[in-house]
């Protein structure tokens, strides 16, 4: 057991070596001070140097102790908190003896070292996916978000992100436990000062606890944050490994699977179904008012355009399985008809016999084909959704340039889409999906829509890209051209219909997924526009009991879906 000894500033401490035998071990800031107290410079420079590692020992604890775990919340008067843990800390360094002092402080210091990482990891996922991280289900997602840096800052920016990120989460684990270990080393020098400094924090927590007081909304002074962090992944890990069994029962019901060949989509039967997924559009793009001006404009006068075409559109709202990224898990979820929020349902989704919209459209004689231009390696899930062909950045053949993320502008996918699939004579009705990119973060590279007859192999493109490596907008512009981009792909949709629809197209388009907070702000729903495009008036008559609203712009009173159910509402409106 460790005994203080009251000397004057208790400057020796008496603790139990490793091998058991008592030691004095002198006080760390007389150390410093040396024999020399008087003071001397080199005495002070010491003396003033321990108390700032003491300072910043502490300040590194009190910052892991009352950090809010949501992006949002992370404001100035979020950190005037009174932390629980920290409280309950001193008392228990006070009541602990000898070596296990310090094994307890050790192993605090490094617990609470790996909540400040999970808190970091909830932050991140927070601002750009709306959630925090799933530590069941998340870790292959680490790969995508690789990839990204890859894509917008090239291998060496990902490489060394990578890096970075693996020397900082030992670093804070092992600060964290020598900074609690150096404040548990204070605490005992000075146990009487501490102890009435925790029993009026105590106090303070209990009335403000009681009384619910908050600075910032959603941030109770009385923090007990990285108590609740630890509870709340706990509880979604149990949640997480039950979520396979809760899938499972959820993909054994399908009222379409046993529908015979003939009865699926008649509605359709020689029909072009071109189903776009534009990137990032999201309900914010229509309503926000930073956004809606400009974004509405737009789709109001496409929808003039198309009307002068001689075709027609509705649209309305899909709940997203999503929010901020990954697209896939929409295009699953809307494609399949199961509700497909994570990696791990995606997995059990492609190793599945599932009817989806695109087997579906085979089975009724359409040949199906995807284009992908964001793919950029073997794409095994392809053969789970039926495709007969598969374009993606290997095979698409563009010749110009990159505009940041997206490997080629919209305008020059759908354009091969119409010269290599649609422009062919004597041949079978398409089902062609696709993933419009250009509006893809970080938005750095903009493209212009060219005629039709002058894309060719998108070297007309060149000179507009600024490579995978454009650097992203800068402050305010982000969202400036975050819009730019939804009216860029919209714009294209539209003068691809004018352009090129006909009694035989059908046009399906719909965002997969809200942007990130950083541009929706916070508090947006995951909802996004769905709009159907057709010269058909038959077409439309179908889905005239979805009570959907006339024109590419949605109501702020139209229907919302969730996006799962879209799959069978559009099996039965067509079957």
């Amino acid at each position: 057991m460790g005994v203080a000894f009251a000397a004057g500033d208790r400057a020796w401490e008496d603790e139990l070596t490793t091998d058991s035998r008592a030691e004095r071990v002198k006080d760390e800031d007389a150390q410093a001070a040396g024999p020399d107290a008087g003071g001397t410079g080199t005495t002070r420079r010491r003396r003033a140097a321990a108390r700032a590692l003491t300072g910043a020992a502490f300040l590194l604890v009190l910052v892991a102790l009352i950090t809010p775990d949501e992006y949002a919340l992370l404001t100035p008067g979020a950190f005037a908190r009174v932390p629980i843990e920290g409280v309950l800390g001193v008392a228990l360094i006070l009541v602990v003896r000898g070596r296990a002092r310090r094994y307890a402080a050790v192993t605090a210091g490094a617990v609470l070292g790996l909540l400040f990482v999970l808190k970091a990891m909830d932050i991140g996922f927070d601002a750009v996916l709306v959630r925090p991280f799933d530590l069941v289900l998340d870790w292959p997602l680490l790969r995508p978000a690789v990839e990204f840096v890859s894509e917008s800052a090239g291998r060496a920016g990902a490489i060394a992100a990578v890096l970075l990120t693996a020397v900082l989460t030992v670093g804070v684990i092992a600060l964290m436990s020598l900074s609690v270990l150096r404040l548990s080393r204070v605490v005992v020098r000075h146990d009487r000062a501490a102890a009435r400094a925790a029993a009026v924090l105590g106090t303070v927590w209990v009335v403000c606890a009681a009384l619910g007081a908050q600075f910032v909304d959603g941030v109770p002074v009385a923090s007990r944050s990285a108590a609740a962090l630890a509870y709340d992944h706990a509880r979604a890990v149990r949640t997480s490994l039950d979520d396979r069994e809760e899938f499972a029962k959820a993909a054994a019901v399908d009222r379409f699977r046993d529908t015979p060949d003939g009865k699926l989509l008649a509605g359709l039967r020689g029909k072009d179904v071109v189903l776009a997924f534009v990137e990032s559009y999201g309900r914010s793009a229509v309503e926000s008012p930073q956004y809606a001006p400009s974004v509405d404009a737009v789709l109001d006068q496409g929808s003039e355009r198309l009307r002068r075409a001689g075709l027609a559109s509705r649209s309305g709202w899909l709940t997203s399985s999503t929010a901020g990224g990954g697209s896939w898990l929409a295009h699953a979820t809307l494609l399949s008809g199961l509700w497909v929020d994570n990696q791990q349902r995606y997995r059990t989704l492609v190793n599945s016999d599932r009817l989806t919209l695109n087997t579906a459209f085979r089975r009724a004689d359409a040949r199906t084909v995807a284009l992908m231009p964001a793919i950029t390696r073997a794409w095994p899930e392809g053969a789970f959704y039926g495709y007969d062909k598969v374009y993606d950045d290997r095979n698409l053949g563009y010749r110009g340039p990159r505009f940041s993320f997206a490997t080629m502008p919209d305008q020059y996918t759908l354009s091969t889409l119409q010269r290599t699939e649609l422009a062919r004579k004597d041949r079978a009705p398409v089902m062609a999906e696709t993933a419009l990119v250009s509006s893809h973060a970080p938005w750095a590279s903009i493209p212009r829509l060219v005629p039709w007859d002058e894309v060719g192999d998108g070297s007309v493109f060149t000179g507009m890209g600024k490579g995978y490596d454009a650097p992203w907008p800068a402050g305010g512009r982000i969202r400036t051209e975050y819009r730019k981009s939804i009216e860029y792909t919209l714009n294209t949709l539209v003068s691809y219909m004018e352009t090129y629809g006909g009694d035989r197209t059908v046009l399906v388009f719909l965002g997969d997924h809200q942007p990130a907070p950083l541009i929706t702000g916070p508090g947006a729903s995951r909802d996004v526009p769905i709009t159907i495009v057709a010269k058909d008036k038959a077409v439309l008559d179908r889905i005239s009991g979805w009570n959907w609203q006339d024109g590419l712009r949605p109501g702020k009173d139209t229907p919302v879906w969730p996006m799962s159910a879209f799959r069978d509402r559009f099996l039965t409106a067509f079957g």
